[in-house]
């Protein structure tokens, strides 16, 4: 990166770098990113409560051990004086973590759930906590405690759900990266409609213990809490950070290391969809999958068609595994521990005194319809069947040098509220989760209207240095991630204020 290139577009593992080595201070990035966030939050609604004097106070401190460390030899943690953000869903001590729901307003947080502890004791200073969609089940980022965020390149288009808030502030460039968590692409779809990198690692590799609402029984293994960040470089770092066993994450376990670095594309396979797949992609995604194959060939891979058409059938099969593992209800959860009473709640919601959103009452319904559905025969067994039968399959043709490369989305980023009308476009990035395969998404350009373009990096499951490897090739190949157009003309305000 040039040193030319301000504070608030370089890599955190280029800011730990310079703070180590002496040529900046924590407190001065913290600063310029808490002035970023000041310029451009207004217009996106991001980041729902800021810890700007507390975070500031963390950089000081920085400075002093760094000078410390210098003077009597010792060694700094990875992040040492980097800022982040953290999705409002983690347990953060001090900081609110409703998920959106009003019930939860008020709540108390005493203590950091793992996540967010193993970033800060890596050195990290959390900037403030981001918006999610309510009870981190919906694709738009809104919600009544909160309100809605937009995507970091358009305010007439959706940042994506449920860490919509993360992925349009670190696509504004306010934060180097953030913590989020994905379990029907909650981590992809944000990074991919704000035009930055995500990572959904193999199932079990990072704990989600200290988050609300957390997933049960067999879901866990779908739910991955993971990071989004604006370079890729800072996806190998921060899952190392991030992962292992945490001993309350029954699911999590230890996984072999492997460094993304060593990967050489001699040899690797990509795979991509054969025309007639019925796999739906706009034009421009198309063409984002193309550059992306192109690019990898030109490294030396080599490049194959895939059919597999469980694919189609990713909506039911996800369904099944949510049904499943449910032990507590949607509806119970949005109740505050009730079952909520869906038509009086559809009432206040068209009377305009429902505490609750449109999608969040439209999910109680299909989870109602669902579980009626499963009393009648044996259809979600026969989905679970074929959702192991898939993972095994995709293992099997990728193994340990093959990667496909995936739609995220039907379309780029979509205007506010038109999701409602095709709910199914998630299933592009749900169908991973069933998988329990690592996905690794990477910005690929903008389309004609500025929109970011995309491509998911799909592996078998435990290799995630491959997914990650191929993120930052291509990052080299296709540019990665840009500013956004709409905040160049924008002043800076002096964050001392």
């Amino acid at each position: 990166m040039s040193q030319a290139e301000p504070i608030w577009q370089r890599s955190a593992t280029t800011l730990a770098r310079e703070i180590r080595e002496g040529s900046l201070q924590s407190r001065e990035v913290v600063d310029a990113h808490i002035a970023r966030i000041l310029a451009v939050n207004p217009r996106l609604n991001a980041v729902v409560c800021p810890r700007y004097e507390l975070a500031r106070e963390e950089a000081d401190r920085a400075d002093v051990e760094r000078t410390r460390a210098q003077r009597e030899g010792g060694v700094l943690p990875p992040l040492h004086g980097v800022p982040c953000t953290i999705k409002e869903a983690f347990q953060f001590a001090g900081m609110p973590n409703t998920s959106g729901l009003p019930s939860r307003v008020g709540l108390e947080v005493v203590e950091d759930g793992v996540s967010v502890a193993r970033l800060r004791a890596a050195g990290a200073i959390p900037l403030g906590v981001t918006n999610t969609s309510e009870l981190c089940m919906w694709m738009e980022s809104t919600n009544r405690v909160y309100g809605r965020t937009s995507s970091a390149y358009s305010p007439l288009h959706t940042s994506g759900g449920s860490s919509g808030g993360e992925g349009a502030i670190i696509g504004a460039g306010g934060s180097p990266f953030g913590l989020g968590a994905d379990i029907g692409g909650s981590i992809r779809m944000p990074a991919f409609f704000n035009g930055v990198f995500g990572h959904k690692g193999t199932a079990g590799r990072i704990p989600n213990t200290g988050q609300f609402p957390v997933s049960e029984g067999s879901a866990q293994l779908m739910l991955c809490t993971g990071p989004l960040c604006r370079r890729a470089e800072d996806l190998a770092v921060l899952v190392r950070i991030l992962e292992g066993p945490d001993g309350m994450d029954p699911h999590c376990r230890e996984m072999p290391p492997r460094d993304p670095a060593e990967v050489t594309f001699e040899g690797v396979e990509v795979y991509t969809l054969p025309e007639g797949s019925g796999i739906r992609m706009s034009d421009s995604l198309a063409e984002a999958i193309e550059a992306a194959a192109s690019a990898l060939v030109e490294r030396g891979a080599t490049r194959r068609e895939i059919r597999i058409d469980a694919f189609r059938k990713a909506l039911p099969m996800w369904a099944a595994a949510m049904g499943e593992a449910a032990e507590t209800s949607f509806g119970t959860l949005l109740g505050g521990g009730e079952e909520i009473g869906l038509f009086w709640e559809w009432m206040r919601w068209w009377g305009g005194r429902s505490d609750h959103t449109f999608p969040a009452l439209g999910l109680v319904a299909i989870e109602r319809v669902e579980a009626f559905i499963e009393r009648m025969g044996d259809f979600s067994e026969g989905m679970l069947q074929l959702a192991q039968q898939t993972r095994d399959e995709l293992d099997e043709t990728l193994g340990a040098s093959g990667v496909l490369l995936y739609p995220p989305h039907w379309t780029t980023a979509p205007r506010h509220n038109r999701s409602l009308w095709l709910p199914i476009r998630w299933m592009h990035t749900a169908l991973f989760n069933v998988l329990h395969c690592p996905v690794t998404q990477v910005p690929t350009g903008l389309d004609s209207q500025g929109l970011p373009t995309g491509v998911q990096v799909v592996g078998a499951r435990g290799q995630d240095h491959l997914t990650i490897a191929a993120a930052v090739a291509l990052e080299e190949s296709l540019g990665g991630w840009q500013p956004p157009a709409q905040f160049e003309a924008l002043e800076q305000p002096n964050p001392s204020r």
